[in-house]
């Protein structure tokens, strides 16, 4: 399978499986709707992303299945000598199919556009609940070097 995976930037056509994806998630299951028609608010979310240079979602797709997903924002900056850093956010990788390096070929790739893109760092945020994907993304290299922090505002 992971010689046949393919990653590409995602269409409107494969909301409907990225918002799978987020739902078998355990976080993502309390914070997702999956229904058909596709809730309102993701299509409008996806069409204000598209307003956005250097901000799509990736996804991974195997024998015409889409297998994984992320979204990769390349965010412009001042510091670090006028940098810009690529943020990661919503990995995810079919329950079904955990454990065949698919994670890793994902992560290779997101790396990859952030270097295309000229960015200097590479960032994501995890869930603290999240040990598995702590040493999975530790394991990579990446280090839990700063604290981040964050606001529910609804």
């Amino acid at each position: 399978m992971n010689d046949k995976l393919q990653f590409r930037i995602a269409g409107e056509e494969d909301l409907p499986e990225i918002v799978r994806l987020l739902v078998q998630d355990q976080l993502g299951s309390t914070r997702e709707v999956l229904t058909d028609p596709l809730p309102q608010v993701y299509l409008d979310a996806f069409d204000a992303m598209k307003t956005q240079p250097g901000n799509d979602y990736i996804v991974g797709v195997t024998d015409e299945r889409i297998v994984c997903c992320y979204q990769f924002t390349v965010i412009h900056g001042i510091s670090r000598s006028g940098s810009s850093r690529a943020q990661i956010e919503g990995v995810r990788v079919d329950d079904s199919l955990r454990g065949q390096n698919i994670g890793k070929l994902m992560m290779t790739d997101a790396i990859e556009r952030a270097r295309s893109n000229k960015c200097r760092l590479l960032q994501l945020t995890t869930d603290k609940s999240r040990p598995d994907a702590h040493r999975f993304y530790e394991g990579l290299g990446l280090s839990d070097s700063h604290i981040g922090y964050k606001l529910d505002i609804t």
